[in-house]
């Protein structure tokens, strides 16, 4: 089920210098999420969105969207993926994703995609023309595990149909590569996971990939991680409790060991452990004073 929402901005700066993505501003066309991930830091209370199944589509936010592409006096990166996955299936019938993209051509901004789907797929005509100013598309996969994958992610198309999406991304020659987030302590954090993972992700096309050796929770996501934990992993909710506690970041006890083959796997595989980012011009007649 989704409803239709009136927003009163589409584009929203980030305060800080994001020196991960390389986003300057953050753009959800939809609130709520189909992917259902059991980790979701979206669930969290301090967003207020409450149960994210629900859908809300900005019926605006084209509109927004063609207003503040062309008063932006700064020219960033545009981010899309932060608080939903852009290409949940309901995007295959709204095309709001597309249309934005068709906007965000026109005024030729940067963009960086972070998505789970292979929908992206289908825009891959408008993501060529936009890397003639810049595009990025990075893919969250974080088991090498199709049958694990449907455990964590279960709305979500299953890592090995989201590496064939790289490659089709890749081979039109559009910036790609993988954020490799979460890897949940006792779960996915295993040095053989992330090595055939790295090793997908380079046979797929990837230049970079963005690690994290852990996973953050907040009150709400966490509520729903540990049901979610009881359900599908008997006894590891009271593993996490004993653990974490009530603490926000969650590093792997096996952080030092994956960051080590982490490091060597990148090197010898001729991965980046960092994207290249946006930089725009200088305006040349600000030059002249």
């Amino acid at each position: 089920m989704s409803q239709n929402i009136q927003v009163k901005t589409i584009l929203s700066k980030l305060r800080v210098c994001d020196t991960f993505f390389g986003i300057t501003y953050n753009m959800n066309l939809y609130r709520g999420c189909q992917h259902g991930c059991i980790y979701c830091d979206t669930r969290s209370d301090c967003y207020g969105i409450g149960d994210i199944s629900e859908i809300c589509i900005k019926e605006n936010a084209l509109d927004l969207l063609s207003v503040e592409l062309r008063v932006k006096r700064e020219k960033g990166t545009i981010g899309t993926g932060s608080m939903n996955d852009p290409y949940m299936p309901l995007e295959r019938d709204t095309e709001l994703v597309r249309r934005a993209l068709a906007l965000i051509a026109k005024y030729n901004f940067p963009v960086h995609v972070i998505t789970k789907s292979s929908l992206v797929e289908r825009d891959i005509d408008l993501l060529k023309d936009i890397s003639r100013t810049y595009a990025a598309v990075s893919f969250s996969i974080t088991t090498a595990d199709d049958c694990l994958c449907c455990k964590l992610e279960p709305g979500a198309p299953v890592s090995s149909r989201r590496f064939k999406a790289m490659e089709k991304i890749a081979v039109a020659g559009i910036y790609t590569g993988m954020t490799l987030m979460p890897l949940l302590p006792y779960i996915n954090d295993t040095p053989e996971n992330l090595c055939s993972l790295l090793r997908m992700a380079k046979d797929s096309g990837a230049a970079y990939v963005l690690p994290m050796f852990g996973v953050t929770m907040r009150n709400g996501s966490r509520d729903y991680f540990y049901k979610s934990l009881e359900k599908t992993f008997p006894g590891l909710k009271e593993k996490y409790e004993s653990d974490f506690g009530k603490r926000y970041i969650c590093d792997s006890p096996k952080q030092r060991l994956l960051s080590d083959v982490f490091q060597n796997e990148v090197i010898r595989l001729g991965l980046s452990s960092e994207m290249i980012f946006y930089h725009s011009s200088p305006d040349p007649q600000l030059s002249l004073f």
